[in-house]
């Protein structure tokens, strides 16, 4: 660790170091991120190209009066490190560690949480509209960008920011995934006349000089008025900001922290909603990541020196199955094309994109909006089939309802990282999915226990169905080694009994059947002779499989990686008290809470989602 940066314990420490110190700090600060994150894993490239900014920000601003609200918060790493939680950096991400996000729980320096991307801005302008109201004196900053300017609620934001006219400042952080990357002197030069207080005094008085003049005062104005406009249409980079009604300032080096200082001090200065515009290098300063800026986007640990992961694994993980199948798919079915929101290598799809590119589709950060454009692509007469991280498909639910499932509509929803996912904590995990599903009409909804189902599943959606089809599955490992041979192919609403027993059914949904398998094999050791049932169909539940337990069944364990409330044991219990049956449902999920960052592993043994874990809460045992 550098010395510089052990001197940091405060942002005001930041404001004692001279330009030269400011710039040895960057420098130590990378040093240790790629020491930190080649050990615990997380977002390095992002954080990278954040470095200059980051100390500036907190050089020009006084956190935690002034605010400052980090959008797709995992480009917040060095923003913790320089408020006092860099000792801490070596349990990010870990169970009891700090977040790789900001958390006010964790410091007041964290303004606002932030998981998801592209809700800086509407925060922001929240917090500047409660200082005015309240009479208070202090800045708000958003810090946007890493792509998150595609989604449609930065602009609804940037809209109402310019209507509203309070004095807030958005930061743009452009590595070349938005806006262009144009720099240089004389956009420099522009911004620092239009911003001086002699530019903003001349313009003042020269417009109270032309309105006193008789007649030709007025038309003079919007003559001089046009001028500037067309001028600053041909030169200045940001005018779509300013036709907003923004003041737009840029492009700068955002790794140039004379620059950055200047033009946030600039923003300071200047009434009225502000934008500064900066242009980084995702990665900088890490060749490895600056390289290949998307694999160290999210990264295992890996060995500083080659950058290659310490740990390489040999299995296929759901995503790599889901990949190979969709472009085998796409071989039978030439109405079949691909939909992801800006993930193209964490869903699978980069060997479909290039085999197909007329029939692949990254919308950007814009899940609303890659919904919507399925249900026109499916009311034309393909067959999308939609990727998407399962918290992410939260940020459409209108969309699902209204524009696919009441037109009843072909589109396939693939859900990523369905379940736990571990080390990105509360605003990643896919815990929510079955119970904000599960209750739209004409919704299916199945769940595999490992690749080779989920292969299966994807062919019976595609090819079979006609309607709306949600199939999730977990981060990691797909069992593509398991040893069960039989395979029942995948059938409307009908489950899978993997053993055939009696008095008590351990139903399994999705890869907890792999759990359902062990709880069965510990009872069947106890005396007990347990049937194991993989649910498959989630929604519609099998009608024949639900009368058998409720008829012949004293008890049935359900385990799932969904919360409770609105879940697959939840819809099992509703269908009891139709039925009118006397079984015993021990419904296992997640309770009603947020879940954590940690491992997975650990994460299913807090929670109970595991053989022991379930058979300790088993009243029988």
């Amino acid at each position: 660790m550098g010395k510089i940066l052990e001197r940091i314990h405060d942002p005001k420490d930041l404001k004692k170091l001279n330009e030269d110190e400011l710039k040895q700090l960057a420098k130590d600060v990378r040093r240790c991120l790629v020491k930190t994150v080649s050990e615990t894993g997380g977002h390095l490239s992002s954080n990278l190209g954040v470095v200059e900014l980051s100390i500036a920000l907190h050089y020009v601003f006084n956190s935690p009066k002034d605010k400052l609200v980090w959008d797709v918060g995992h480009q917040s790493y060095v923003h913790k490190m320089l408020t006092g939680r860099r000792e801490t950096l070596c349990t990010l991400r870990k169970s009891g560690g700090i977040s790789g996000f900001p958390k006010g729980v964790e410091s007041t320096h964290d303004a606002f949480d932030t998981g998801h991307s592209s809700t800086s801005i509407s925060a922001a302008l929240g917090m500047a509209a409660a200082r005015d109201i309240s009479g208070g004196d202090n800045y708000v900053a958003a810090i946007i960008g890493d792509g998150a300017m595609t989604a449609g609620m930065a602009y609804e934001a940037l809209n109402n920011g310019a209507d509203i006219k309070s004095n807030f400042i958005v930061i743009l952080n452009d590595n070349q995934m938005s806006i262009s990357k144009n720099v240089g002197g004389l956009a420099c030069y522009l911004d620092s006349i239009r911003t001086g207080h002699i530019y903003n005094e001349l313009k003042t008085d020269t417009k109270k000089i032309l309105t006193k003049v008789p007649v030709v005062g007025g038309p003079l104005i919007n003559m001089v008025h046009s001028v500037k406009n067309g001028i600053k249409q041909l030169v200045i980079p940001g005018m779509i900001f300013e036709e907003l009604g923004y003041t737009y300032l840029g492009p700068f080096d955002g790794h140039d922290i004379h620059q950055i200082i200047r033009a946030l001090n600039q923003a300071k200065k200047i009434e009225g909603p502000v934008l500064v515009h900066l242009n980084t290098v995702k990665g900088k300063g890490y060749l490895h990541a600056e390289v290949d800026p998307t694999r160290f986007h999210g990264t295992k640990p890996f060995e500083t020196s080659s950058g290659k992961p310490k740990q390489r694994s040999a299995t296929k993980t759901f995503s790599d199955v889901f990949g190979d199948a969709m472009t085998a798919l796409a071989e039978k079915d030439e109405k079949l094309v691909a939909i992801t929101a800006a993930m193209p290598e964490g869903t699978g799809l980069s060997a479909f994109s290039r085999k197909y590119p007329k029939r692949f589709f990254d919308v950007g950060i814009a899940e609303q909006h890659a919904v919507t454009f399925a249900a026109g692509l499916a009311k034309s007469g393909f067959h999308p089939v939609v990727a998407v991280y399962s918290t992410f498909l939260q940020r459409a639910y209108d969309q699902i309802l209204h524009d696919v499932c009441i037109q009843n509509l072909p589109v396939t929803f693939c859900l990523d990282r369905a379940g736990i996912v571990g080390e990105d904590g509360e605003t990643h995990q896919g815990v929510f999915d079955i119970s904000y599903l599960s209750h739209l009409p004409n919704m299916t909804i199945m769940s595999p226990r490992n690749g080779k189902e989920l292969t299966a599943m994807l062919d019976y959606a595609a090819l079979e169905l006609e309607g709306p089809v949600a199939i999730r599955y977990p981060k990691g490992d797909a069992g593509m080694d398991d040893e069960e041979t039989a395979f029942q192919p995948i059938r409307m609403a009908e489950a899978e009994w993997t053993r055939v027993g009696k008095d008590i059914a351990v139903i399994g949904v999705g890869t907890m059947h792999e759990v359902a398998v062990g709880v069965a094999r510990e009872l069947e050791e106890k005396g007990k002779d347990p049937s194991v049932i993989n649910l498959r169909f989630i929604k519609p539940m099998d009608s024949r499989m639900i009368e058998k337990l409720f008829d012949e069944y004293s008890s049935i364990i359900i385990i799932e990686e969904n919360i409770l409330q609105g879940g697959a044991g939840s819809e099992l219990s509703r269908l009891k008290s139709v039925y009118g049956s006397n079984t015993a449902i021990y419904a296992f999920g997640l309770k009603d809470e947020f879940i954590p960052h940690g491992t997975r592993q650990a994460l299913l043994e807090a929670y109970g989602l595991t053989v022991q874990g379930i058979l300790r809460s088993l009243p029988w045992q």
